[in-house]
């Protein structure tokens, strides 16, 4: 019943119908199979309005409409536009300069906002037509854009790394007392957030030696600068102007959080404040653009609850249909051990990344997976930023990848999928390189929080 459970939600998925919904009506109606066929106790589901104020009383899970409303703020006053201008200006003197201008403005875009869809189609609707427009190959300038984009789901404050820490933080409490340890340890945001920042790095800086050696190899994919500005003082002033702001911002949210002065959702409300003063400096605080910064955060954050509830009914009901006891089953008995359990739980993560986004993931199959993992010995921070890596390649992988459908939405004339598809390959590879490096070498994940709150 548990796996027919799980098949069913993933077909009922496919057919498009809404994912919170389905989460909790599938569940439900496999409750009421069960129990008629006398494999399921109802008195279980007595548990389900304690659950549900744990969700809507969760103060680490009151960070994400703070993060999203200072992400949409960003969005909204033109902070990324002014930065990709300026960052051209600076890199646009290089040959392939443009694309390194749309990795850095990517990357404090992805750390300020945390939306993957905000940054894929920001930056494809201001940097593709230009990039296209200067001559750069169309496949690479696609696959570019949507990677960079991506970075938002591992650098640091991502609104994945906050719900991911949520649902760890229980998991391995959970696994702590399943070993019979009675005061057990915690894992915070902020850990995970120091975790991700080396890896991100790492895979920024993958992006840009791979573009530095395409360069070298087919120079003329990447036409020479026209136009170069010269370095003046009016220069340097548009640049730190630019700068500045973003920056300030993410130390500020970042920084308060590493190195303990505020929990994740007092520092989201100095971001959400920040992006405010921000959108206010550069006179883009008008009464229209605050009503769609609310109505879109509120659609987000709604959205993120609703399936959280689904989600909560759904694990509720698995683990009644016996579901729970099949994975620990299922693990144990895996050829490898940890390594083998390790290696399936990421290629099933993996795989349904081509269907669900990173939330449903999150709630449905972490909370399932992860208690067991961490029993068998699993450090939850390298497995919490292995998870966000993970999630952050399926987002690329043709032809599913939900960063593919935000690009091909806001650029149907300019760009085809088949040009996407062979753009994000290389990238997609990357991704899964890192993964391995990270495997191989999980002091790189392991390194900072220890230092930071060893």
């Amino acid at each position: 019943m548990a796996i027919l459970l799980f098949i069913t939600v993933c077909v009922v998925l496919m057919l498009g119908y809404p994912v919170a919904l389905t989460l909790a009506g599938v569940a439900l109606m496999f409750a009421g199979i069960g129990q008629f066929i006398g494999v399921f106790d109802a008195a279980l589901l007595g548990a389900l309005p304690n659950r549900l104020f744990g969700i809507i009383n969760n103060s680490i899970l009151m960070a994400v409409p703070l993060f999203v409303f200072m992400g949409v703020v960003l969005e909204k006053s033109k902070v990324a536009e002014q930065l990709l201008t300026s960052m051209a200006e600076l890199f646009g003197r290089f040959r392939g300069g443009l694309i390194f201008s749309v990795f850095f403005v990517g990357m404090l875009l992805a750390a300020s906002t945390g939306i993957v869809g905000a940054t894929v189609v920001t930056m494809g609707l201001m940097s593709l037509p230009t990039l296209l427009k200067r001559g750069y190959d169309p496949a690479f300038s696609a696959g570019a854009i949507c990677a960079t984009g991506t970075l938002g789901q591992i650098i640091p404050p991502s609104i994945a790394l906050v719900l991911l820490g949520d649902v760890l933080s229980n998991a391995y409490q959970q696994a702590q007392l399943t070993m019979g340890i009675f005061s057990p340890k915690s894992v915070s945001v902020g850990d995970l957030f120091a975790g991700a920042i080396v890896p991100g790095l790492l895979l920024l800086g993958m992006y840009c030696v791979y573009t530095l050696i395409l360069i070298k190899l087919k120079p003329d994919s990447f036409p020479k600068p026209t136009q170069i500005q010269p370095v003046n003082l009016s220069f340097i002033m548009r640049i730190i102007n630019a700068l500045m702001p973003p920056l300030v911002l993410i130390f500020l949210v970042l920084g308060s959080i590493l190195f303990g002065v505020a929990t994740p959702t007092e520092a989201a409300s100095v971001g959400a404040f920040g992006a405010l003063v921000i959108a206010l400096s550069k006179r883009q605080l008008q009464l229209a653009v605050l009503k769609e910064v609310m109505i879109s955060t509120v659609k987000v954050t709604s959205m993120v609850f609703l399936i959280l509830i689904g989600a909560s009914i759904f694990s509720l009901v698995f683990r009644g249909l016996g579901g729970e006891a099949l994975i620990h089953q299922l693990f144990t008995s895996m050829p490898g051990g940890v390594i083998g359990a390790t290696l399936l739980v990421m290629l099933v993560i993996f795989l349904l990344g081509f269907i669900l986004d990173f939330i449903e993931i999150t709630f449905v199959v972490v909370p399932l997976v992860a208690p067991i993992l961490l029993a068998m010995g699993l450090d939850p921070i390298w497995l919490g930023i292995m998870i966000a890596v993970n999630l952050q390649t399926s987002f690329l992988t043709p032809p599913f990848g939900f960063a593919l459908f935000y690009l091909r939405g806001v650029t149907k004339e300019l760009i085809s999928s088949a040009q996407i598809y062979r753009g994000v390959l290389p990238f997609v590879l990357m991704q899964l390189l890192l993964l391995l490096v990270l495997s191989i070498w999980p002091a790189l994940i392991t390194w900072l929080p220890a230092q930071i709150y060893g």
